[in-house]
């Protein structure tokens, strides 16, 4: 018996703002934490502050769940794009180039972010986050459309297992030069690597995280049933979700949870947070339909690569300093906090202006 599908025509409102909730903290909802925090006594050394800092080696901080949830998000995403290209008339070859090509696209837009324009290729480091982003996703989309779903799932086994066996094979370095990860990225990245000793998007660790899109797209997939009640499908991904972080942080005694080199009990566990919270968003906002407190995030999230790009491009801190450092100079000890909500704003506006005008960047 066939599987019954959502809608072709309908749109995830909760895709929307879960990655605009996301690219929230790349926007910089984190300093305004770390600011507030700062505010009360002791408060730049609590708990909360550091987790808006990278944990420094093994661990796993909010601010390393930004980038694999961003991941998994694009993952979601793609079942739904699938179906509409194939039932739209395209044919798996077209997919396939359009997969290709929005994959090498994010490659191209990540080396230009890292400082192309400088014509300093000598020092320039070539792998980029969102280099990571579209090999990793380009390569589990096209297992998508080529693999069934059983094999998809004995793929993303094979990987995470064979990840673990490649990042314990002895290489001379130890584990502080990211073992064979390491090794490979001084051997084969031309250029600036952006640990010295290995690149925390090189070549090897773009493996696992192949698995964490196609996390997302385990999650799309489940998503677009309709034979399944929305509040059901909320409480398996919950389910589902804690399973994933369980795992994880026991797969951790064994393999470090480890955001830099990417562990496989990293890809558990941050894709157990990261599809907790989407099932959160989900139930909010398409089940319940309690929509209109995402509209923040909605607009970022609809223009989530224009952001990450333009915060590269645009000096919004020269601009948030024209139109804010002035009360930021009289509010004394809260000047840092007013400083960081006047650059949040100042992002979130230009994004608005987009959004008001129907424009939206997409690779």
């Amino acid at each position: 018996m066939d599987t019954k599908i959502m809608n072709r025509t309908k749109r995830l409102g909760s895709l929307d703002a879960f990655r605009g909730f996301d690219m929230m903290f790349i926007m910089g909802v984190a300093n305004i934490i770390a600011a507030a925090a700062s505010l009360f006594p002791g408060g730049a050394d609590s708990w909360i502050v550091s987790q808006m800092e990278h944990a420094e080696w093994n661990g796993l901080h909010i601010m390393d769940m930004i980038f694999p949830t961003f991941l998994f998000i694009a993952g979601i995403s793609w079942p739904f794009s699938y179906d509409r290209q194939i039932s739209g008339g395209a044919t798996v070859a077209a997919v396939r180039r359009r997969i290709i090509r929005r994959g090498l696209a994010l490659v191209a837009l990540g080396i230009i972010y890292n400082g192309f324009f400088r014509l300093d290729f000598g020092t320039m480091r070539f792998y980029s986050v969102l280099g990571r982003i579209g090999l990793a996703w380009m390569f589990a989309a096209l297992i998508f459309v080529y693999c069934k779903r059983t094999l998809r799932w004995a793929l993303a086994a094979f990987i995470l297992l064979g990840y673990w066996a490649l990042c314990i094979i002895p290489t001379g370095g130890g584990n502080d030069m990211g073992g064979i990860v390491g090794y490979v990225d001084r051997a084969l990245l031309p250029g600036h690597l952006y640990n010295g000793d290995f690149d925390p998007e090189g070549l090897v660790s773009t493996l696992p995280a192949i698995v964490t899109a196609m996390l997302g797209m385990f999650t799309g997939e489940w998503v677009r049933r309709e034979d399944v009640s929305g509040s059901r499908k909320t409480v398996a991904m919950l389910g589902a979700a804690v399973v994933l972080i369980a795992a994880g942080y026991v797969w951790g005694i064994w393999f470090p949870i480890n955001k830099k080199l990417w562990t496989s009990s990293f890809v558990l566990a941050a894709g157990g947070y990261s599809l907790a919270l989407f099932a959160i968003f989900y139930w909010l906002i398409d089940v319940k339909g309690w929509s209109g407190w995402s509209f923040p995030f909605k607009v970022i999230g609809m223009n989530s690569i224009t952001i990450y790009m333009a915060q590269a491009i645009i000096a919004f801190d020269g601009i948030s300093q024209f139109f804010f450092g002035g009360l930021a100079s009289k509010c004394g000890e809260a000047g840092d906090l007013v400083s960081a909500v006047g650059y949040v704003l100042v992002s979130w506006l230009f994004l608005y202006f987009l959004y008001r005008k129907k424009i939206f960047l997409k690779v």
